[in-house]
């Protein structure tokens, strides 16, 4: 999860791609550059053991466009494909 953000703050749609599940990772993704992400709160978590094969992660993005802030509040779901954990999806939330 931490990663995926990280990826979304530099801009590297390459690595979040790398990281979506291939069942329902889209064809490209564009990435808004007018969108300045400025800091990650983990809300729960809830599975994602190390011996788990799924896992579910709510948080709290926050986020600077055209100088306003905001933030995206979401439940992702994440599962392991060949060991290594990948976003299956999510569900905003607030």
């Amino acid at each position: 999860m931490r990663s995926r953000y990280s990826a979304f703050a530099v801009g590297d749609a390459g690595y979040l791609l790398t990281t979506w599940h291939p069942r329902t990772r889209p064809d490209d993704l564009e990435l808004d550059e007018g969108t300045r992400w400025t800091g990650l709160e983990v809300l729960a978590v809830e599975g994602g053991g190390l011996l788990a094969g799924e896992g579910v992660v709510e948080f709290r993005a926050s986020y600077r466009r055209d100088g306003e802030p905001g933030a995206q509040q979401e439940r992702s779901r994440f599962t392991k494909v060949e060991g290594r954990w990948v976003y299956l999806d999510g569900v905003t939330t607030a």
